[in-house]
């Protein structure tokens, strides 16, 4: 049986880097969001900087009634028709008459948002997943099961931004993200705060469901058919599989995460 991960492959990162590096001193990134539940959900976060806020008639009618919008948020929306939404965004984007053009959440630190003083809740790392609907869908599980944050290689994630924050229906606002140098570093200071560092893998021998109970744990979970890279998965203190029917080889990151999160959130 399998889960959702195939072969790994060696990992070229540093151990010596650091982890979250900040970058204070560079312009803040503009990003649009889009779709209702996106642009709402930024709307109620109150570390999220808005920049112009793009809506229909309708689409504001949709907001107003079932939304508290501060004037501040007031004075920033503008009226526009479909199509003019449409031009400022990437072609076939499903805005619903909602887009907002924001500025980048401020960096979280590993360390500050992980301790884990709620031993119960667990932390998601994802191993070079690069796909904005499946990051999005993990950011959306990971809201459902009170995961305390996400954790993802820096240079290579998306922005949380666009078709990612749509697919995540407003997580990107309420999960903490962690950006880090390397993966396998931050495991090892997962480690160190006390969590049960747990890789999702198909060769596993240990299922899901066998996880100790007096641990918080660290789901790592590798991009769909490399699965963990080898010092990744090395790193992990324990690897881990979701028995699934032989005639299916695997299941998608994003369903392996939710299914995973769930069974995490049972102890």
């Amino acid at each position: 049986m399998a889960s959702h991960t195939g072969k790994t492959k060696q990992s070229g990162g540093r151990r010596n880097e650091p982890l979250g590096r900040r970058s204070d001193k560079a312009a803040p990134a503009r990003l649009w969001l889009y779709g209702r539940h996106a642009v709402a959900a930024a709307l109620a976060n109150p570390e999220r900087r808005m920049r112009r806020i793009l809506a229909t008639k309708n689409a504001l009618a949709w907001l107003l009634e079932n939304h508290e919008i501060t004037d501040a948020h007031r004075a920033k929306i503008e009226d526009a028709k479909p199509d003019a939404i449409d031009r400022l965004l990437p072609q076939g984007s499903v805005h619903q008459g909602l887009a907002a053009e924001v500025i980048d959440l401020s960096r979280s630190r590993l360390k500050d948002v992980c301790a884990p003083a709620e031993l119960r809740r667990p932390v998601v790392v994802l191993d070079q997943i690069t796909d904005p609907q499946n990051i999005g869908a993990i950011f959306r599980s990971a809201a459902a099961f009170a995961v305390k944050a996400i954790i993802v290689q820096e240079r290579r994630t998306p922005p949380l931004a666009g078709a990612l924050a749509k697919a995540a229906a407003g997580a990107i606002e309420t999960i903490p993200c962690v950006k880090v140098v390397n993966i396998a570093r931050a495991l090892e200071a997962l480690g160190d705060l006390g969590y049960l560092t747990a890789g999702l893998a198909g060769e596993a021998d240990t299922e899901i469901g066998g996880l100790p109970k007096d641990r918080p744990v660290a789901l790592v979970l590798g991009a769909e058919g490399a699965g963990l890279r080898q010092l990744v998965g090395e790193t992990c203190e324990q690897k881990i599989r979701i028995p699934i029917s032989p005639e299916m080889e695997s299941l998608n990151v994003s369903t392996a995460a939710a299914i995973a999160l769930y069974e995490l959130a049972r102890k």
